[in-house]
């Protein structure tokens, strides 16, 4: 028994393509406005604002789901890079007097300790060798050497200062400079470093001091720290200041 052909009338077909099309240039039309919108829109640190709420919303989610036992994976040594990637060099353009360099911890305004490198060596030595990535898309294993930054916190009293919800740092000459929640600076494998491949840091690396922080990107290992302050409101932050997320996390 043969199937019934169903023939649709010209006037049905015609109407159908007329809708097809309405319905196409209303697309069109919809995807420009918006587009339009959203390139005019009010901007937050370089970024449209609905770009920035979305960057904000992963912040909450991810700083929300951070847990210090978490742990980056860690890699024996022999599997670390013998030639360091540099990942920028801002902040380090101008070679300062690293001979008599301190870093300065600001406790609060008007009390800042001035601290050496050998007071600092003085701290258990801890190692972190992990995969260093950067936001330009690369990684590399790489190992590095120094203090842990709440092993640090501890000694020099910031009992109170580690209550707060951030951490800012800066190179001496305040070229570059980041923040980091408190969370992430007080993870285990968090460290201020003063080797690389169980060595003084090159100074393309940050000598006399950097920032190793295994649960962010690359951006947020400041090198050539000079200074180190906290506060309850987002400190500074470079790349944000130009459009990137603050968080970071991995």
């Amino acid at each position: 028994m043969y199937n019934k052909i169903k023939i649709v009338p010209a006037y049905v077909l015609r109407r159908r393509n007329i809708l097809s099309f309405l319905l196409f240039f209303v697309c069109v039309f919809v995807a420009i406005f918006f587009w339009y919108k959203l390139q005019n829109q009010t901007k937050e640190n370089n970024v449209p604002i609905t770009l920035r709420k979305g960057l904000d919303a992963n912040e909450w989610l991810f700083s929300n789901m951070f847990s210090d036992k978490n742990l980056s994976r860690i890699y024996a040594k022999k599997y670390a890079a013998a030639r360091v990637r540099v990942n920028g060099d801002y902040g380090l353009s101008k070679i300062n007097d690293t001979a008599n360099w301190k870093l300065h911890v600001i406790r609060k305004p008007g009390d800042t300790l001035k601290i050496s490198l050998a007071e600092i060596k003085s701290l258990p030595k801890k190692n972190v060798t992990f995969d260093f990535k950067c936001i330009e898309g690369w990684s590399q294993i790489t190992s590095w050497s120094g203090v842990r930054f709440i092993d640090f916190a501890n000694k020099y009293g910031l009992t109170a200062q580690m209550k707060m919800n951030y951490v800012g740092l800066a190179t001496p000459d305040s070229a570059y400079y980041v923040g980091i929640d408190m969370a992430s600076m007080l993870h285990t494998q968090t460290i201020l470093a003063y080797e690389m491949n169980g060595a003084p840091l090159p100074i393309n690396q940050g000598f006399p001091l950097r920032l190793i922080i295994p649960v962010k990107y690359g951006v947020k290992h400041i090198k050539r720290i000079g200074s180190i302050y906290f506060d309850n409101a987002k400190p500074k932050d470079y790349w944000y200041e130009i459009g990137y997320d603050y968080f970071c996390g991995m």
